[in-house]
């Protein structure tokens, strides 16, 4: 098969494509013909921090295809479902950037006939850590689904990226009253492309007045992109039993937070890692997103607040630097071309 590996570290021309042995399924393994890989920042981060092993890694966590073999102990009706795969490349060689992919088969989920593969590809690490953020708070409830957060507000800090989209369409999903920052009138489009109900431009509104005029006893949830430059905000917004949750370190890696103004609301300023997260909120997360997929409600491209940005196998390199560079969108690789 084609596959993309790296053998050590470094910028995105470590990524080489090469011709590698098809992998087969173990017990307890599916292996699935890849369609397309869904890039993030964690794969590219990994790509220059961890140290492959001695037969190189294949980048990237996300992807969808379908299933085309299963090892002992996997019932073979999975043999030709559409799914999509999280976390392929987690403690494993095996990652997406390839024609075909194993992992154990609680990382593939069925895609069903419906939605397309680009989809499938853009959910896994934007969506469950999106689900992660809207779902620590003790006021919330630990899984979403239609009407679940009816009479909720949340805040989405960063709402034109990958999570602040997966954020503010399952939050919608989920009834859930959305205000989403962005930066630029594009990205505002982008954000109520989306489903936002109310979108802030940072640099030329006040966060604080415009979040309080519509939600004027804080919110209960906040997803944060980039929680050492927003903190003093955040804690000004949030409400009662509201919790900060922050997913990446976008603009600074220390945050302080002012003690005594978070007792009042005993708010919660939670850290999220969507590969570590507990064992049970992961598999809820997985539940949860499938079911806004099949329910229709999750959505990828333009007109959903999300260009797509699609690079073919063999320029896995240049879709990983747009990624590094910041590419507004979600950047998938096409592996069939």
């Amino acid at each position: 098969m084609r596959a993309i590996v790296y053998t050590e570290n470094g910028d995105p021309d470590v990524l080489q494509l090469v011709e590698r042995p098809t992998p087969e399924p173990g017990p307890g393994e599916v292996r699935v013909r890849l369609a397309l890989s869904g890039v993030n920042p964690t794969d590219w981060k990994s790509r220059r921090t961890n140290p492959p092993g001695s037969d190189g890694q294949v980048p990237d966590q996300d992807g969808s295809g379908t299933v085309d073999a299963v090892g002992e102990g996997v019932d073979p009706v999975l043999v030709g479902e559409r799914v999509w795969i999280w976390e392929a490349a987690w403690q494993r060689p095996h990652g997406t950037a390839a024609e075909y992919t194993v992992v154990p088969a609680r990382q593939v989920v069925l895609l069903g006939a419906g939605p397309s593969f680009e989809l499938g590809a853009a959910l896994g690490i934007p969506f469950l850590t999106a689900h992660r953020c809207l779902t620590v708070a003790e006021s919330l409830p630990d899984r979403l689904g239609p009407g679940a957060l009816t009479g909720s507000t949340v805040l989405v800090q960063g709402g034109a990226g990958a999570v602040g989209n997966a954020a503010i369409q399952l939050a919608r999903w989920a009834d859930a009253t959305v205000i989403a920052t962005v930066s630029s009138p594009r990205k505002a489009q982008l954000a109520a492309a989306a489903g936002a109900t109310h979108v802030v431009d940072y640099r030329q509104q006040d966060v604080v007045a415009e979040v309080r005029k519509v939600a004027p006893q804080g919110v209960d949830a906040i997803v944060e992109v980039s929680a050492a430059a927003n903190a003093a905000v955040d804690a000004r917004v949030i409400g009662l039993h509201g919790a900060v949750a922050m997913y990446a370190d976008d603009g600074g890696a220390e945050v302080t937070v002012p003690v005594r103004a978070q007792m009042t609301p005993n708010a919660r300023w939670q850290f999220v890692l969507v590969y570590t997260e507990p064992e049970r909120a992961k598999a809820i997360g997985v539940e949860d997103v499938n079911a806004a997929v099949l329910d229709g409600a999750v959505r990828v491209g333009a007109d959903a607040g999300l260009p797509l940005h699609v690079f073919p196998l063999a320029e896995t390199a240049q879709a990983h630097r747009a990624v590094e560079d910041g590419a507004v969108g979600k950047v998938l690789v096409d592996v069939t071309a």
